[in-house]
């Protein structure tokens, strides 16, 4: 996180300025920028391409835990709790079910006294 924020506003403030400020070293931050990204990372956003894909092809109707069925059905394993946070992050929500009217039949309404 503190990378992130230095290397966001870098332009801004000079790298050496920030990395003191936050209390981390130039070299570790350095190191950060040219580091490869980490393969949990890589397969988060892989698979958060799939979630969306499941999410927008069933009409944004399914929550977390059809989409994860659906994962399981390609045969992508993968936790109930990481689906989740996906679409959290992706900020995917279901939209909730249509309230169907309410039929009364004519024993319950109420009879006029004369």
């Amino acid at each position: 996180m503190k990378f992130g924020f230095i290397a966001k506003h870098r332009g801004i403030w000079p790298a050496d300025w920030l990395c003191g400020a936050l209390g981390v070293s130039r070299g570790g931050f350095y190191a950060w920028l040219t580091r490869p990204r980490s393969g949990r990372s890589r397969n988060n956003e892989e698979l958060s391409a799939k979630v969306r894909a499941s999410f927008i092809a069933n009409d944004r109707t399914y929550g977390a835990r059809r989409v994860w069925h659906d994962m399981l059905a390609e045969a992508i394993s993968c936790g109930l709790h990481r689906i989740e946070r996906l679409m959290r992050l992706q900020a995917l929500k279901a939209r909730p079910r249509r309230a169907r009217p309410q039929l009364r039949s004519a024993r319950t309404q109420p009879q006029m006294d004369r």
